[in-house]
């Protein structure tokens, strides 16, 4: 994402418009619409204004990659029925395709035994649920992950 996309995105999350920016840091609306289509850009201090008016920090105002929290936001405001609706493997497929084809590959039964006495095991030594023992599980699966690159 660029500059311009990034600072026409955070107005608009902000529900300003270019005349109500330009008018709050003296500048005219044409300044404003230039930054957004990237024809010039803003120096640090009209930056750092910008930043403020828009409720994130410098870094973030240009970072221009908001995808992050914008993904975040999304799970953080899905609800618990429309995750359980969600096919993950489906929708995660799309970027990894081994998982909508390992199942035809890999022997899963021998490594569901494995995985069901880690569980279990964290069940009984924690006195974790069943949900939060495979969060644990998961959050060590993605450290040996971590680990390994």
């Amino acid at each position: 994402m660029s500059l311009g996309n990034h600072l026409f995105n955070a107005r608009k999350k902000r529900g300003l418009s270019q005349e109500e920016v330009a008018g709050k840091l003296g500048i005219s609306r044409q300044t404003i619409s230039k930054w957004e289509t990237d024809e010039t850009l803003p120096d640090i201090r009209q930056s750092k204004r910008l930043a403020v008016l828009y409720g994130l920090s410098l870094d973030e105002l240009v970072e221009f990659d908001i995808d992050i929290k914008e993904i975040q936001e999304v799970i953080d405001r899905t609800g618990e029925e429309v995750t359980d609706k969600i096919d993950w493997t489906k929708a995660w497929s799309k970027k990894y395709p081994i998982l909508s084809r390992y199942q035809d590959e890999v022997d899963t039964d021998c490594y569901a035994v494995e995985l069901e006495r880690l569980l279990e095991s964290l069940k009984k030594k924690y006195g974790y649920n069943e949900l939060d023992s495979f969060l644990v599980l998961k959050d060590i699966l993605a450290s040996v992950w971590r680990c390994r690159k």
